[in-house]
């Protein structure tokens, strides 16, 4: 299975990005999974469900299934956050996993980067695990990597599958 990551501030893009780009990638006859980091407790669940109850009496681990999908939610208590290993292990194997977030992991990675949202890139294009930079503006230091329009789907979709070897896996 191939990581390959979206990274960038809050506000640049990623999640749009990655909303495009999941089509894009599965239309040309991929499987893609994807990961995201949140910076911030997240709670997926809701209080008076029963699942909600669950973990908040005290389970570890909490499934719930149905006929058209299944979840499994895992509480940390006073556990340290997993690494990205550990996450990537408990996926299923598909061609591609796609992550947003986790900027300082050194998975191979395009950095997002809007105009408007007044930041810099996150973190330094020479960075050995950015492949490219797609963005809508002009950058002046790009340490010679790849620049690609932010809205230009397809080709960012063809640096990820030429990057990750993928060319011989699509439909």
């Amino acid at each position: 299975m191939k990581v390959f990551g979206l990274a960038g501030w809050s506000g640049s893009g990623k999640t749009t990005l990655m909303v495009k780009l999941l089509p894009e990638l599965t239309g040309r006859g991929l499987t893609v999974s994807t990961m995201k980091h949140a910076h911030h407790g997240f709670d997926m669940d809701t209080p008076g469900k029963d699942s909600y109850e669950h973990r908040h009496s005290g389970a570890t681990e909490v499934m719930i299934t149905s006929g058209r999908r299944w979840a499994l939610m895992h509480e940390l208590r006073d556990e340290p956050e997993p690494d990205m290993d550990s996450l990537i292990a408990r996926m299923t194997p598909v061609d591609l996993l796609m992550v947003e977030g986790f900027k300082q992991y050194k998975h191979p990675k395009i950095l997002v980067h809007r105009e408007d949202n007044r930041k810099g890139l996150p973190i330094d294009p020479a960075d050995p695990s950015v492949v490219a930079i797609a963005t809508n503006s002009e950058l002046t230091d790009t340490a010679g990597k790849t620049v690609i329009d932010l809205d230009d789907v397809a080709a960012i979709a063809d640096v990820i599958i030429a990057h990750c070897g993928l060319e011989d896996r699509q439909a």
